[in-house]
C-alpha cells in the first residue's frame, strides 16, 4: 500500500490469462498497452489515465517505452471506514481506467462507468463491462480519488495552490473524459459520442460532471441510476472542514504542506474527528451528504446537481434517470403482517397522513402487500421526480424516467444496486445475490443492456419488442417499468411521492433554513 504524494509509480502486471494468440496490443498516446480476451471481448485493465499529487489537480502520465501489460484491475483508491477494501489493493496512485471492446477498428458510442460508493469507497472492479460491450458500445470504468484524498477542501489556508483541492476527486473523473477523447478511437470507440453512468454515488457524479464546465463538451448523453444524493455541501462548510482537520492534525494554516508526510490512516481519521468537530458526521441512510464530496466554488463546480436540477451548461444533454422499487429499505416481506400492522411501522414517520400515505400507496399500486408500506423507498424517488419536473421543464434534450421493479427471490427486494448486473447484462456474475437467474431474469438482463446501449448510440433508451417509452413531460409522468413484465407508467405514483416528500425529508428543510 503505497501512502504517500509525489509522482506516480508504474504499477507492472503480470499477464497471467494472455497469450500471444489472443493478447491485442493497442498504441496509446503514454504508450503500448496489452490485453486479453475476456468473454467474447477485448479487456484492458488497469490503465494510467493520469498522475496525481496529493489535493492537486490531475496531470498526464510520464510515457513509457515497452508494452504495458493491462490484464488486471489496477490499485483502488485509499478508503477506509466500514467499505474499506484489502489494504494491498488500495494506493494513492489509483487513477486507472478499465476498457472492453469488440473491434478494435470500429467507431462504436463509448460508456464512461462511475462506480458507487458515495464519494467515499469502492471500486471499478465491482461492475466488469464485457457484457455490456456485446450490445456494440466500449465500455470504460475508472477509479479516482475519493473521501479525504479527493475531496478535502484547503482552499480556506489561502494558499492558491490548493484552490482547487475540495474538487480533485472529480477533475480525475474529468481526465478520465480528457483520456477518452484522446485515445478511445484506438479501441474502436467515437471519442465524439461519449455516455456517462453511474449508480449511486456514481450517479451523484454524473450529476455533477453536469455542473462542470471543465467537463462540457467532452460527453454527450448521461444515465443517472439510484443517484439522486444530495450533496449540501456549501463552499464555507468545506472550507470549515479543510481548517479543521488542518487544526486536527496540529498544522499551521501556513505551513499547510505538512500535510503531504501524514500517512493516510492518520488523515483519514483527522477527518473523521474534524467533521464531528466542525459540520458535523453524516449519518449512512440519510437523504442527505456532505463532508468530503465536491464543493460548489463557482469554477470547478456550478452547484451542486439535483437541487433541483442541474447546471444550464447540461440543458442539451440527453439524460436516463431512475430508481428501484425498494432502494436503500430493509424490505419486511418475510414477516407476516397485517395492513394495520403495517400503518403501525410507519406512523412515527407519517403521522395524521399515514391513512393519506396507504391510500396513496394502494392507488400507486393496486396489487401492493401491506409490507411495501415500511418496505418502499422513501428517499430517492420523491426527490428524482423534484427533479425531474424541474429539468423536462426546461431543457432541450430529452429526458426519460424509469423504475426497476424486478425482486429478487431471496428477499421480495428490489433493492439499491440491484439493477447493476441486469444492465452490464452480467447475471452470471451475480453470485449468491442470484445463484440461478432464471431465463425471465435473463431476458430482463439483456433488454435493459440493451437499453442502455441504445441510448449510447442515439439518444433513445426504446428497445424493439417492448413498450414505446416516450420522453418525460410533467404532464405525461412516464415512467418505464423494468421488471419481468416491461411497461410504461404514467403520473402513477405523484399523490404517494408527494406525501413521501413531505415527510421524510424534514432534516433537509432544516438545513435549509439555517444554511
Amino acid at each position: 500500500m503505497l501512502l504517500f504524494g509525489g509522482m506516480a509509480p508504474v504499477f507492472t502486471v503480470c499477464a497471467g490469462n494472455a497469450t500471444k494468440t489472443d493478447a491485442p496490443i493497442v498504441k496509446i498516446s503514454s504508450g503500448k498497452v496489452q490485453g486479453f480476451m475476456e468473454e467474447g471481448t477485448m479487456a484492458f485493465k488497469g490503465i494510467p489515465y493520469a498522475s496525481v499529487e496529493r489535493f492537486m489537480p490531475p496531470r498526464p502520465v510520464e510515457k513509457w517505452d515497452t508494452v504495458r501489460l493491462c490484464t488486471e484491475w489496477g490499485p483502488q483508491a485509499m478508503q477506509g471506514g466500514r467499505n474499506s477494501t484489502n489494504p494491498k489493493e488500495m494506493s494513492e496512485y489509483c487513477c486507472v481506467l478499465n476498457v472492453w471492446t469488440t473491434d478494435l477498428k470500429g467507431k462504436k458510442p463509448v460508456m464512461l462507468w462511475c462506480h458507487g460508493g458515495g464519494f467515499d469507497s469502492g471500486t471499478s472492479a465491482w461492475n466488469p463491462g464485457m457484457g455490456l460491450a456485446k450490445k456494440d458500445v466500449v465500455v470504460v470504468s475508472l477509479n479516482h480519488r475519493l473521501n479525504i484524498m479527493g475531496f478535502l477542501d484547503l482552499s480556506g489556508t489561502g494558499n492558491p495552490k490548493y484552490r482547487e483541492s475540495g474538487n480533485v476527486g472529480m477533475l480525475d473523473v474529468v481526465a478520465a473524459l480528457h483520456w477518452i477523447q484522446d485515445n478511445i478511437a484506438k479501441f474502436g470507440g467515437d471519442p465524439g459520442n461519449v455516455t456517462v453512468f453511474g449508480e449511486s454515488g456514481g450517479g451523484g457524479k454524473v450529476g455533477t460532471l453536469m455542473c462542470m464546465p471543465s467537463a462540457k463538451g467532452l460527453f454527450h448523453k448521461a444515465i443517472i441510476m439510484s443517484g439522486t444524493i444530495l450533496n449540501v455541501n456549501t463552499n464555507a462548510m468545506t472550507k470549515e472542514l479543510g481548517l479543521a482537520v488542518l487544526k486536527e492534525l496540529d498544522i499551521p494554516v501556513d505551513q499547510v504542506e505538512r500535510i503531504n508526510d501524514v500517512p493516510y490512516d492518520k488523515l483519514y481519521q483527522a477527518g473523521q474527528r474534524a467533521m464531528a468537530a466542525s459540520i458535523g458526521t453524516r449519518q449512512p441512510g440519510t437523504p442527505m451528504m456532505w463532508g468530503f464530496g465536491p464543493t460548489p466554488d463557482g469554477e470547478v463546480l456550478l452547484q451542486q446537481p439535483f437541487q433541483p436540477g442541474f447546471a444550464s451548461m447540461s440543458d442539451n444533454i440527453p439524460l436516463v434517470i431512475g430508481t428501484t422499487f425498494n432502494e436503500l429499505q430493509r424490505g419486511q416481506y418475510q414477516r407476516s403482517m397485517t395492513l394495520e400492522q403495517a400503518k403501525d411501522a410507519v406512523r412515527a414517520t407519517f403521522g395524521a397522513e399515514t391513512d393519506a400515505y396507504a391510500d396513496a400507496l394502494a392507488a400507486a399500486w393496486p396489487d401492493f402487500v401491506p409490507q411495501d408500506l415500511p418496505s418502499i423507498d422513501p428517499m430517492f424517488r420523491a426527490k428524482t421526480l423534484v427533479t425531474i419536473n424541474s429539468e423536462s421543464a426546461r431543457r432541450s434534450a430529452p429526458l426519460y424516467n424509469y423504475m426497476f421493479t424486478w425482486k429478487s427471490p431471496l428477499n421480495g427486494v428490489s433493492a439499491h444496486g440491484a439493477e447493476l448486473n441486469f444492465c452490464f447484462n452480467t447475471l452470471h456474475l451475480a453470485g449468491r445475490d442470484l445463484p440461478s437467474p432464471s431465463d425471465s431474469d435473463l431476458l430482463l438482463a439483456d433488454r435493459m443492456a440493451q437499453s442502455w446501449a441504445n441510448f449510447a448510440h442515439t439518444g433513445n433508451p426504446n428497445v424493439n419488442g417492448l413498450p414505446e417509452w416516450h420522453p418525460y413531460t410533467v404532464e405525461n409522468g412516464e415512467c418505464f417499468m423494468f421488471g419481468p413484465t416491461p411497461e410504461i407508467r404514467g403520473n402513477f405514483d405523484r399523490e404517494l411521492q408527494e406525501i413521501i416528500n413531505s415527510h421524510c425529508f424534514k432534516k433537509l428543510e432544516e438545513f435549509y433554513r439555517t444554511h
